[in-house]
């Protein structure tokens, strides 16, 4: 007996909702170019001033270095303590909350760190941090 088949209809790919996107996004960039045409349109002469604040975010924290034997070191330039204290004193006047983190090595004596926390207090940084590293565990 003889079976009937139907031909099979050939797979197809729909274009429908990927041709709603593209026309989407098309809209959004021409509104988008239409909007920065109009901010370019106005002539201003802005007005200037003498000294401003910086307009973005807090820089970079100041990493102070503390070698074995005493040496101090910020932002790779070797400095005594003084040379430290009118840096981060001239850091902390241009940006209020100016980070520190003062990285002593392991074998430095405790008294080197203190004179560099102290030196910062007294240059007015309130951000001040220890740098450190987490212990290896044992097994």
């Amino acid at each position: 007996m003889p079976l009937k088949s139907l031909p099979l209809d050939e797979p197809g790919i729909n274009l429908t909702s990927m041709l709603d996107v593209v026309m989407l996004l098309i809209i959004f960039f021409m509104l988008g170019s239409q909007f920065t045409e109009e901010e370019r349109q106005y002539d201003i002469q802005l007005p200037t001033v003498a000294d401003t604040p910086a307009l973005t975010g807090q820089p970079d924290e100041i990493v102070v270095n503390i070698r074995e034997d005493g040496r101090i070191s910020a932002r790779k330039v070797e400095m005594t303590l003084e040379e430290l204290a009118a840096f981060l004193q001239d850091a902390a006047e241009r940006f209020p909350g100016q980070a520190v983190v003062v990285r002593g090595d392991a074998h430095t004596e405790y008294q080197h760190v203190m004179d560099v926390m102290s030196t910062a207090r007294k240059a007015g940084i309130r951000n001040l941090s220890l740098a450190n590293r987490p212990r290896e565990s044992s097994p």
